[in-house]
């Protein structure tokens, strides 16, 4: 916040008020006074409990009001004298300040800018402009990583974040709603997606051990141009979505790692249907049991080796053997041919997504 905006607001002020006035930080030290001498001055009776109190309170001869961001306020304004007109003054002043305080932060904070590009509430002609007024660096490179509260907590998970991450001027911590945390990350060449994970990995952990609060993490694809942050928010927007839908197990979803399961969120659900009445012509797949089911996860999971997958659950090889031929029977697919094993892959990929209805951005 510029102090030259508050003392502008104060000499202008100054011949309407028949008393001194001025503004004062959090550190109690005046920042702007109609008696320009006063500027710099330091009132050490002033304690943090007095600044982040919502009532006015007199020291040494003035009235003083506080105003700001709650519950941790920011500046004061102070008026001479104690008496009811000095708090009616005092109010005004507050009422002024705190609303040309509000206007400054929305037209120069670059938080609030890099809101704006990621929800794609600006205009593309616009935010090379506006980064330019905001002196901010465009053209580096930056990742949207996407935070997700998956369990009721009264911390403010938002500030322990900020706390992460102290570089405000090259990280951006961005309040989406109650649930939903955006993470701007500058990130130089030699950062890896695999550091990325890392870091994210350590976020949710923390969260989970420290203050006992469950989350999962989006992450985007790398962009070297701000107006490109929009895609890289969606992606990691997206990430989340598909990692619900797909791999309910994983913390960590990065969009890049998505695969086929990226190919088919992004499919109508009607051709999904359709796909599945063509694969399943001959035999519903509600029709495979619980078992059957597990036992082609696990031939999956061991690509389609016949002798390893009867090891991990434990039966004979023939009989792993029947229950493929079963299936085969069921479904007209032989998952020990590559093709049909990719085509049985994807229609339970299918399956999955449509029962979900997963929101789609």
């Amino acid at each position: 916040m510029s102090n030259r905006l508050f003392q502008g607001v104060i000499h202008q002020m100054k011949d309407a008020v028949d008393r001194t006035i001025g503004v004062i930080d959090e550190t109690a030290i005046t920042i702007a006074c109609s008696e320009l001498g006063k500027i710099g001055e330091v009132n050490e009776e002033i304690t943090t409990d007095m600044m982040n109190s919502s009532e006015a309170f007199a020291i040494g001869g003035y009235t003083f009001q506080s105003f700001g961001n709650k519950p941790r306020m920011e500046y004061a304004v102070f008026v001479e004298g104690t008496d009811d007109l000095a708090r009616k003054y005092c109010a005004l002043l507050s009422v002024s300040m705190t609303s040309i305080k509000h206007y400054y932060d929305e037209k120069y904070d670059r938080g609030n800018f890099i809101k704006n590009v990621i929800l794609d509430n600006i205009l593309p002609g616009d935010i090379y402009l506006k980064s330019r007024e905001l002196r901010f660096n465009s053209d580096v490179s930056r990742v949207c990583m996407l935070l997700r509260i998956t369990s009721k907590t009264d911390i403010s998970i938002y500030d322990i974040i900020q706390n992460l991450f102290p570089y405000k001027s090259k990280d951006f911590i961005i309040n989406i709603n109650e649930t939903d945390i955006a993470i701007v990350k500058e990130i130089r060449s030699s950062i890896t997606a695999e550091d990325l994970e890392k870091l994210s990995s350590s976020i949710v952990d923390t969260l989970s051990t420290e203050f006992y609060t469950h989350a999962v993490v989006g992450i985007g694809t790398r962009v070297t141009s701000i107006k490109d942050l929009a895609r890289s928010f969606k992606e990691a927007q997206i990430a989340l979505e598909v990692g619900k839908v797909f791999d309910t197990e994983r913390t960590i979803m990065r969009y890049e790692n998505l695969g086929i399961a990226r190919l088919i969120y992004q499919l109508p659900t009607t051709l999904c249907e359709m796909f599945l009445r063509e694969v399943f012509c001959r035999g519903s797949i509600e029709s495979l049991d619980q078992e059957t089911l597990f036992t082609i996860q696990r031939f999956f999971e061991n690509n389609l080796n016949v002798s390893e997958t009867s090891r991990k659950l434990f039966v004979h090889r023939n009989t792993l053997v029947y229950r493929l031929d079963k299936i085969k029977k069921l479904t007209g697919l032989d998952l020990r041919e590559f093709e049909d094993a990719i085509v049985f892959k994807v229609a339970l990929m299918v399956k999955k997504y449509l029962t979900a209805n997963p929101v789609k951005y």
